[in-house]
């Protein structure tokens, strides 16, 4: 790859990787290809990365695999340090509110074991 990173992509606990564990190699290349995308591009397309309206600093991370969509939420964290919380395979237009409140919870509870209050 030989890029230059210009952000650090940290996986919090097991969250994101439980997900990860369980999807194909195709789709598992395509998160691959996306967050060195996100690590490595100054500007990110909204296409792959874009803030979720009505949260603090949650932003979601997007990857197509067919007819598949896959996301990702992630949040920062010193600005140049993208946390990745939980994942899921999005179904409908709407993204599930159970999934937005997990990524919530993931966060507070990131942010509370480094001493911070989201």
């Amino acid at each position: 790859m030989g890029q230059n990173f210009i952000r650090n992509v940290f996986y919090y606990k097991h969250y994101f990787l439980d997900f990860f564990a369980n999807l194909t190699e195709d789709v598992q290349r395509k998160f691959d290809w996306t967050l060195e995308l996100i690590a490595t591009t100054e500007r990110i397309p909204i296409k792959y990365f874009k803030h979720i309206e009505g949260t603090t600093g949650l932003y979601e991370i997007r990857v197509e695999a067919g007819s598949n969509i896959f996301r990702a939420f992630a949040f920062f964290d010193q600005g140049q340090l993208i946390v990745v919380a939980n994942g899921f395979q999005k179904k409908s237009q709407k993204t599930p509110k159970n999934e937005i409140e997990l990524a919530k919870k993931i966060q507070k509870e990131y942010f509370n074991e480094k001493g911070k209050t989201k």
